[in-house]
């Protein structure tokens, strides 16, 4: 966050203002951090991105979690966008909002899933902000007159907001590890001062303080039958360039990297043949932390930062059981089969909706189900007909979120074939405005009805702009309703049920539209349910239609995927799941799993009396 002009002269920035002080390039620490206590590990691509550092550093943080050591991650964008709101998912993957409503990347989503913990905007930098930071208190004469210049000023305050991280731990103490990662490769100009101020780190925090992680990539060639390891040692060279000598390589590659390539890595960047690791692909990114474990690197990190004294024995014993049992389920057989429909307009690229995919993964494993995933580009579906060929032979269908006008036709086909062919669906944002659409045009008669976001002169604006965000026209970036808010439920209801009965809970939303007041009582009056509803205001958050009508149709606002996790699957995806086994394997809902998540006639909300 910017500096005020309070502390413009006294606080972190205005310590470089003092041309004469001769300490200018050695960083200072906030109050009360303690030199040492925390042990930095930092993960840097090479060769190419999108090789999985999020993957490899959530996994690896894992476990020394299970050890018992707090931890906290955080990603760096060399990005100049403020956050990554306004990015387009086919260049950047899906946008993760985090409770305090931060727009980032997909990688804080893998964070949150494999740790287990909700991160904030502390656990994000862009360039952008970082920039940003620095020219206001500029403008502020907040340097006294002193040159403002990439060293120190800009790494000073990457290595400030890193040693702020890590006083963020539990209980008020400092973490034990923060896990950094750098977007984009070695050698990237725009990260260049964030390998920088890691090198810098690393030197102030003194010897056993940082450990480096190089992620390189092996390329196999099908023409030449065998991995070659040219790319992965000029990407290291690279990086050694810039004063990093990695203490750990972690090689992507298609198969298991063979002996021969892994000691020419290993003779190449100076690095021990035992800390050189093979992440080939497997099954699931779930694996990785049992294949970690099963290598030795999690004792190696140990010995690299001198950690071994605080390691809790009993406490990863325990972890490492309830992980591993999680694990093993995700390649064991399976009870039930089913298909499943996601229909979108950004289909062709899954990362899209990693949050779905992986929401749909947890559910998968803990309802025991192999679910195969029809991925639908509504752009495509002119008519009902084409939505209906489509999804012919699905047992469940989910409509996601999204903006503008592209595909938005398509996604009011399925919702009308999952309503009215009684398929279990579930809408998600945009899904669930484009299910008040449907319901408006095909139950009530309004032909017309639509969302004033694309077309504003609609006879029956049944969706319209919060009036919030009346106040914001023009204005793109971090202006929506953002972020973790409170969902009052209805007893009684399908949402209620899912929810175990909470009268209460907390969800993520990103959006800007809402269900218009002037509508609610009308489509409530033709047999949509509201379940969830704002506490103190008239905004809809979750719908439902009776069981009478439906086995299983219900949308929400906020986006549920969001606060799945593998050792606790989202209630909304289980409902849905469940739902799709119990129309195939009627048997289903009267054991154990089916009375918790498949809704009976005696569970049915009282709306359907």
């Amino acid at each position: 966050m910017p500096h005020s002009d309070s502390d413009a002269s006294s606080g972190f920035l205005s310590q470089f203002s003092n041309s004469e002080d001769l300490g200018e390039h050695f960083s200072p620490s906030p109050p009360g951090y303690i030199k040492g206590r925390t042990r930095f590990v930092v993960v840097i691509g090479t060769v190419m991105s999108g090789l999985g550092k999020g993957i490899f550093a959530s996994s690896l943080a894992k476990l020394l979690q299970d050890k018992g050591l707090s931890v906290a991650p955080v990603k760096l964008e060399g990005y100049l966008n403020i956050d990554s709101g306004t990015l387009n998912p086919y260049r950047h993957g899906e946008v993760f909002v985090l409770d305090d409503g931060l727009e980032t990347d997909m990688d804080l989503g893998t964070y949150e899933r494999i740790l287990g913990q909700n991160l904030s905007r502390s656990n994000f930098m862009t360039a952008g902000q970082i920039y940003t930071e620095i020219l206001e208190c500029e403008r502020r004469g907040g340097y006294l007159g002193r040159d403002v210049q990439m060293i120190p000023h800009v790494t000073g305050v990457v290595k400030m907001k890193l040693r702020e991280l890590a006083m963020k731990g539990p209980g008020g103490k400092q973490v034990d590890v923060v896990f950094v990662e750098v977007g984009g490769t070695a050698g990237d100009y725009e990260n260049g001062f964030y390998i920088e101020a890691l090198r810098e780190l690393a030197f102030e925090e003194g010897d056993g303080s940082t450990c480096f992680v190089a992620l390189t990539y092996i390329i196999e060639p099908a023409i030449l039958g065998e991995q070659k390891s040219k790319a992965a040692q000029l990407g290291m060279k690279r990086l050694m360039e810039a004063g990093i000598q990695p203490h750990i390589i972690a090689c992507r590659a298609k198969n298991p990297v063979t002996p021969k390539v892994a000691q020419k890595i290993s003779m190449f960047s100076n690095v021990p043949m035992k800390r050189v690791f093979s992440m080939h692909d497997r099954e699931s990114i779930y694996v990785i932390p049992d294949a970690m474990r099963t290598e030795g690197l999690d004792r190696e990190i140990l010995s690299i930062l001198q950690l071994h004294d605080r390691v809790d024995n009993v406490a990863e014993d325990c972890a490492r059981k309830v992980w591993s049992t999680f694990a093993s389920r995700l390649s064991g057989p399976r009870d039930h089969n089913i298909t499943l429909g996601i229909s979108g307009k950004y289909a062709a690229l899954r990362d899209a909706y990693a949050s779905i995919d992986k929401a749909v993964e947890h559910c998968a494993v803990d309802l025991s189900a192999t679910v195969d995933i029809r991925w639908l580009d509504t752009s495509d579906f002119d008519t009902a007909e084409h939505a209906s060929h489509a999804l012919d032979g699905v047992d469940a269908i989910i409509v996601p979120g999204g903006f503008g006008m592209r595909g938005v036709e398509g996604k009011i086909h399925c919702v009308e074939l999952a309503r009215t062919q009684r398929i279990p669906f579930l809408g998600i944002c945009l899904g669930f405005q484009m299910a008040v659409i449907e319901y408006a045009r095909n139950v009530l008669g309004w032909s017309d009805a639509n969302s004033t976001e694309f077309n504003s002169k609609t006879k029956y604006p049944v969706i319209s702009e919060l009036p919030d965000q009346k106040r914001l026209e023009g204005i793109m970036g971090g202006t929506m309703r953002l972020g973790a808010q409170d969902v009052a439920i209805t007893a009684n209801s399908l949402a209620s049920f899912l929810c175990g009965g909470s009268k209460l809970v907390r969800e993520r939303f990103r959006h800007r539209y809402e269900v218009d007041p002037a509508f609610i009582d009308r489509l409530e009056a033709a047999g949509l349910i509201f379940s969830g509803r704002h506490p103190k205001q008239p905004i809809m958050q979750v719908l439902e239609l009776p069981l009478t009508s439906h086995p299983y149709f219900i949308g929400a606002q906020f986006h549920p995927e969001l606060t799945s996790r593998p050792l606790a699957p989202q209630a909304l995806f289980m409902g849905l799941l469940a739902a799709a086994i119990a129309q195939k394997e009627p048997a289903f809902a009267q054991t154990a799993t089916g009375r918790r998540w498949v809704r009976s006639a005696s569970t049915a909300n009282s709306h359907s009396a």
